[in-house]
C-alpha cells in the first residue's frame, strides 16, 4: 500500500512539474476543403476520391456554412463571441490510411443534381497534424484544399 501511495505521489507531482499536460484529443485522417462563397452557392456537397501507391480511398459529405468569429462582449469576467457566417462552406472527408507523402485528390462539389459543379484534380502532400501541440506528439496526417471563386483549387 506504501509503495502505491508513493507511486501516486509521484506521478501527481510530475503532473504539477510546470509540464505542459497533453490531452488525449486525436485527429483525424483526411482531406479539409474550404470553398469560396461565390462557388459554395451552388454547392451542396462533396465527394472526393484520394489516390496513392496504386489505391484509392473515396469519401463523401455535406458542405456546412462557415464561420468566422464576430465581436466579442464581455459581461463583468465572462466573455463570448459570436459566430458570423462568411458566405463560403467547407468540408471533410476522412481517408484512412492517408500517407504524409504526395497523392491525388479527385474532387467533386455537387448541388444534388446530376451533374457537378466542379471537378478538379490536384496533387498534394498531406501532412502530420499536432492536435496537443508539438510537445505533445503526432496525430493524423491531413490536407487543406481551397476552392477560390474562379474554380480554381490550391493545397493550403
Amino acid at each position: 500500500m506504501l509503495r502505491l501511495s508513493l507511486l501516486l505521489l509521484a506521478s501527481l507531482t510530475a503532473c504539477s512539474s510546470g509540464e505542459r499536460p497533453c490531452t488525449l484529443m486525436g485527429s483525424l485522417e483526411g482531406v479539409h476543403v474550404n470553398v469560396d462563397q461565390a462557388v459554395s452557392a451552388r454547392a451542396e456537397r462533396l465527394a472526393m476520391e484520394v489516390c496513392w501507391d496504386g489505391t484509392c480511398r473515396r469519401s463523401s459529405g455535406e458542405l456546412m456554412p462557415a464561420t468566422r468569429p464576430g465581436e466579442q462582449t464581455c459581461s463583468g469576467d465572462t466573455c463570448s463571441v459570436t459566430a458570423v457566417r462568411t458566405g463560403g462552406k467547407f468540408g471533410f472527408g476522412t481517408i484512412s490510411g492517408l500517407p504524409k507523402r504526395p497523392v491525388e485528390v479527385r474532387l467533386t462539389l455537387g448541388d444534388g443534381g446530376p451533374e457537378p459543379v466542379l471537378t478538379r484534380t490536384i496533387r498534394v502532400t498531406p501532412k502530420a497534424t499536432f492536435p496537443n501541440g508539438p510537445d505533445c506528439g503526432e496525430g493524423a496526417p491531413q490536407v487543406t484544399l481551397t476552392v477560390a471563386a474562379d474554380g480554381t483549387v490550391r493545397e493550403g
